[in-house]
């Protein structure tokens, strides 16, 4: 059994602080908002969806030498996600296994030598929106976690160290906050003032946080922001993780950059995160979609949060997000079983490692893979 085992596996704010970055305005989310048509926002529980997913790896070069993919798998069984069953398909041998850790599964296919390699994976899922006020007294169920899962969601990793600049930049941040619902809001706020979305950023991002606060250059992606809220979080004992997934459709508000185009999910990776508060249990955060939005949703990049599009999404991706996305796993420092190669920051992309080492994951046309989503309709 793995510390995660109730929660999610299957069976089972802040003005700028650093130079160098843009001064983006965090406002009272009663100012009056500006620039564009005001946008509507407001994911909410109560309506689950089925999707089947399906991905396909395809190495057409690979030197008829022996070779290794990964694919990630659903991992995630809650009260917003339910990881349905699985099929398979592949001209090597294949078995669903996990990380070891904090119960990744992956579909795991080895190929012999001579082969043109093949594998295809479909499988189930049920997502639903989800969004918790914290600023109003409890109103749900929810299951509490043990001190050892919560311990779990407070500790380092590679890319998520809890001490030096992590947590001096974390106390600054948190200044004046007494409750792990405040330093969450403080942090949120902080994250939102200071990152911002980079569209250079190769794939999600690397997540680096420690760099990323030394150099002062906080643009990345998805990985790289949310990581750095996870990593802010835990370094003042505030229990939080990163949930790493793919957008699969549409967003039913409207919002392009918020979207996955089912027909090919190539790039429509996301991660997002989750921080668990004591009166609510695991709760949905997602700034780097209020970054992408501030940056990518018009033509302008937007540098208010009382923007008419920005608004919305901030407001309610502290503690909410759309269920038009699934989330693979939460797990950190990937070891992947058979791989020569060394370890993973995350499990969110397709992995190969051919004769010449491991394939670039965030290059899906030269690696030849496809990822497609079909919503099942009741």
């Amino acid at each position: 059994m793995t510390l995660v085992r109730r929660s999610l596996l299957k069976g089972a704010a802040a003005a700028c602080a650093l130079s160098g970055v843009p001064g983006f305005a965090v406002a009272q989310t009663n100012s009056q908002t500006n620039f564009q048509t005001a946008r509507r926002f407001e994911p909410q529980a109560g309506q689950w969806r089925t999707f089947e997913v399906t991905t396909r790896v395809d190495l057409a070069d690979v030197k008829g030498a022996a070779s290794r993919v990964w694919l990630p798998v659903p991992s995630i069984n809650s009260d917003w996600q339910q990881s349905l069953e699985s099929s398979f398909q592949s001209n090597g041998t294949s078995r669903i296994t996990s990380d070891g850790v904090d119960g990744a599964r992956m579909l795991y296919t080895q190929f012999a030598a001579g082969v043109t390699p093949f594998v295809e994976i479909t499988s189930r899922v049920q997502t639903q929106s989800r969004f918790v006020d914290i600023n109003q007294p409890t109103a749900h169920a929810f299951t509490r976690e043990d001190a050892g899962t919560l311990h779990h969601y407070t500790r380092a990793t590679h890319f998520l160290p809890t001490d030096g600049i992590v947590r001096t930049t974390a106390l600054k941040a948190t200044q004046g906050a007494k409750t792990d619902a405040q330093k969450a809001r403080a942090i949120y706020d902080w994250v939102v003032a200071n990152a911002w979305r980079e569209p250079k950023t190769r794939g999600c991002g690397e997540g680096d946080i420690k760099t990323m606060l030394e150099t002062g250059n906080l643009g990345g992606k998805c990985a790289d922001i949310n990581a750095l809220f996870v990593g802010l979080c835990r370094s003042v004992g505030v229990p939080a993780r990163d949930v790493y997934g793919i957008r699969l459709v549409p967003s039913a508000f409207g919002y392009k950059e918020l979207s996955g185009n089912p027909a090919s999910l190539k790039g429509a990776q996301h991660c997002r995160a989750e921080v668990y508060l004591q009166a609510h249990g695991w709760v949905a955060m997602d700034p780097a979609d209020v970054a992408k939005v501030m940056r990518m949703e018009t033509p302008e990049w937007i540098k208010r949060t009382d923007n008419a599009v920005v608004q919305p999404v901030y407001n309610r991706l502290f503690g909410g997000w759309e269920g038009n996305w699934l989330g693979w796993n939460t797990a950190h420092d990937v070891t992947l079983p058979g791989s020569k190669e060394d370890r993973l920051g995350f499990l969110m992309y397709p992995v190969a490692e051919t004769v010449d080492g491991r394939s670039d994951s965030y290059a899906p046309d030269s690696f030849k893979y496809q990822i497609t989503a079909r919503e099942i309709k009741a």
